[in-house]
């Protein structure tokens, strides 16, 4: 959430922000109601002055035995107005809080201008993809071969957009989740299993609502919600708290079950782990000093580059332009894996500087230098996508047998440098 002041006085940078991002939100409907809500409460109180001015004269008047029957019916018409006043005020708060709800964080100066994913800029590439000497499969074919994936009895129990997982993959799966964990909790990041059922508030805390509410699996007649990824709990734990400054910086890794009604582009990557209703993801979240909140998104990127490379997958960084970096992000890079059956790079992290977008609305605060009360900086990173990453491995490390090589730097996760079954 922005700073109602900052939009105040700054409405040409949010405008900006507003078409550099495409969110369409009517700014000259929040700056009216902003200024009709302040002249509301202007008015409350000179009301309130003069009715306890005119009380009073009541009394003196009584005291003295005249009349004050016309100071006693202005007073009731002053306690009408401002009954008026105040209900009116409380309809312009909720229609101008739900109207800041809506406007998306500020980019950062440096962030490229653009409108879609197209104009996001490489700014980094890491190792050669693998020369097959025989034709590549894609991991669904691999994994229904190898009984390891099974599409099939996941649609009749659940729906499409969901994987029964088996033996040797699921073993392989479960490596990925505890080699990652390991990995962020040797660099400093405590664990947290968190509920994968979060309130409306954590969901409006973290950012996803109201803008992305339809792409939420809710549980009818209740205030809760499936998580879409481990962030929004994560990032709510500390929801209306000042923080000690001497904690910062928190880091916080969580694996979660993620839960998506919407799960990307129509068409698109529809067939295996790619994108489905249900997946699986390890997660970093970190809550900093403003001045420290650069140095940290660029800790979360290597900690994520830093995994592929020991998995020794070929990847590539992409700083995310305005149209195409999402609602809440001051900064984000995206994390793009090489998969051999696309013969492209696929989205396997996204790590975003949030500012204190999501401080504000979720109200986390710490005193720097022990004085007045200033939001944190926010920060979180996919450490990593769980299913991709399986999607991944299976693709680079497929053998013409069908069978996959197990990366160095899990087997000692699976006991075993082969999945053949």
């Amino acid at each position: 959430m922005l700073d109602l002041r900052f939009v105040r006085t700054h409405p040409d940078v949010v405008r900006k922000a507003l078409i550099n991002k495409g969110v369409s939100v009517d700014l000259d409907r929040i700056l009216a109601l902003d200024v009709e809500r302040r002249q509301i409460l202007t008015e409350v109180e000179q009301l309130k002055a003069r009715r306890n001015q005119v009380s009073k004269q009541i009394g003196v008047l009584k005291k003295q035995g005249q009349d004050a029957s016309e100071i006693i019916a202005e007073m009731g018409a002053i306690g009408d107005r401002i009954k008026e006043l105040d209900n009116r005020e409380r309809e312009v708060e909720e229609e101008l809080q739900d109207l800041l709800y809506q406007l998306p964080n500020i980019p950062a100066p440096d962030v490229p201008v653009g409108e879609d994913e197209n104009d996001n800029v490489e700014v980094k590439r890491w190792g050669e993809p693998r020369q097959f000497d025989f034709p590549v499969k894609p991991h669904w074919d691999l994994g229904v071969a190898l009984d390891g994936l099974d599409f099939e009895r996941a649609a009749k129990v659940a729906g499409s957009r969901f994987t029964m997982i088996k033996g040797g993959l699921a073993r392989l799966n479960r490596a990925l989740i505890s080699f990652f964990i390991d990995y962020l909790t040797e660099r400093g990041y405590r664990e947290v299993l968190p509920p994968v059922i979060v309130n409306t508030a954590s969901y409006y805390g973290s950012g996803q609502f109201p803008k992305f509410k339809e792409d939420v699996f809710s549980l009818a007649g209740t205030d809760y919600h499936l998580a879409s990824t481990a962030e929004v709990p994560l990032v709510n734990m500390h929801r209306d708290e000042i923080l000690d400054e001497s904690v910062l910086p928190l880091k916080y890794v969580g694996f979660s079950g993620c839960f998506r009604s919407e799960a990307g582009a129509a068409g698109r990557d529809t067939r295996g782990l790619i994108r489905q209703h249900y997946f699986e993801k390890v997660e970093m979240v970190q809550f900093t000093r403003p001045e420290e909140s650069e140095q940290a998104l660029m800790e979360i990127v290597e900690n994520a580059e830093g995994m592929l490379e020991a998995l020794n997958l070929p990847y590539r960084r992409v700083f995310m332009c305005t149209g195409d970096m999402g609602f809440g992000q001051y900064k984000k890079y995206d994390i793009e894996v090489w998969m051999p059956s696309y013969e492209r790079y696929v989205e396997i992290s996204s790590c975003s500087n949030m500012s204190d977008f999501q401080a504000r609305r979720a109200n986390i605060r710490y005193r720097p230098g022990g004085g007045k009360p200033e939001f944190v900086h926010t920060l979180n990173g996919s450490g990593l996508a769980v299913g991709r990453t399986l999607a991944a491995v299976m693709e680079n490390y497929q053998n013409a047998d069908g069978s996959i090589t197990v990366p160095e730097a899990l087997r000692p996760y699976t006991r075993c440098d082969r999945i053949a079954d």
